[in-house]
């Protein structure tokens, strides 16, 4: 007698096809580029047939929107940390860039990362959505910034002026030379001394 599937072993299979589709996608948009990827080929990585990947993504931006979706939402995971006026300013500039640098030094990340500047540097408007989009995600020091200041901790002229150089100063060893020169992320010794050194040279210009 023929057993009959459960209802959940579908749910599961086709999760299972849009996660290596998704993968896939991936691959072939960090390998190839943006324009040069196809549905095609994307099939064709994901062992799944076209029609697969149209059932899950109706079109090539739509699938690659769901990548961006996912570099965005990585970029949030994990709670803001709020102002507090009882805590030394370091102590919590150290925790904030820590939690910065955690992201920075995830694989995943930094994957999805590269296809998004990869086809941003083929359409500026890309280029100009993802960029607001990683400042809104960016948002949490600015508003840390702006309490700092409004509890006279800071002598901060314009907080979203100043949440991008604290930012820069990670970035430049934590995001860039592995995004584009395919460097190792950073050991924990050297996450140590980046937040350290950005929170200190931070605090000796605004404190």
């Amino acid at each position: 007698m023929r057993v009959m599937p459960t209802p959940a072993r579908p749910a599961r299979l086709t999760d299972l096809k849009r996660a290596a589709i998704v993968e896939a996608a991936i691959d072939e948009f960090r390998t190839a580029g943006y324009e040069a990827t196809s549905m095609d080929r994307i099939a064709a990585r994901a062992d799944v047939s076209k029609r697969t990947v149209y059932n899950h993504f109706p079109s090539k931006e739509v699938l690659f929107a769901e990548i961006l979706h996912q570099l965005w939402k990585a970029s949030h995971d994990g709670e803001d940390l709020a102002y507090r006026t009882d805590l030394p300013l370091r102590d919590q500039l150290l925790e904030l860039v820590a939690q910065k640098l955690r992201l920075l030094n995830d694989e995943a990340f930094a994957s999805l990362a590269r296809v998004a500047i990869a086809a941003a540097i083929h359409s500026p408007e890309r280029a100009q959505d993802m960029v607001a989009r990683m400042n809104e995600r960016e948002e949490g020091l600015t508003v840390w910034l702006r309490a700092a200041k409004a509890d006279g901790r800071l002598k901060i002229k314009d907080p979203v002026f100043a949440a991008h150089q604290l930012q820069g100063l990670v970035k430049t060893f934590a995001f860039w030379p592995q995004i584009t020169l395919g460097q190792p992320p950073l050991t924990p010794r050297e996450r140590k001394r980046v937040a350290e050194s950005a929170v200190d040279m931070f605090l000796a210009y605004y404190a």
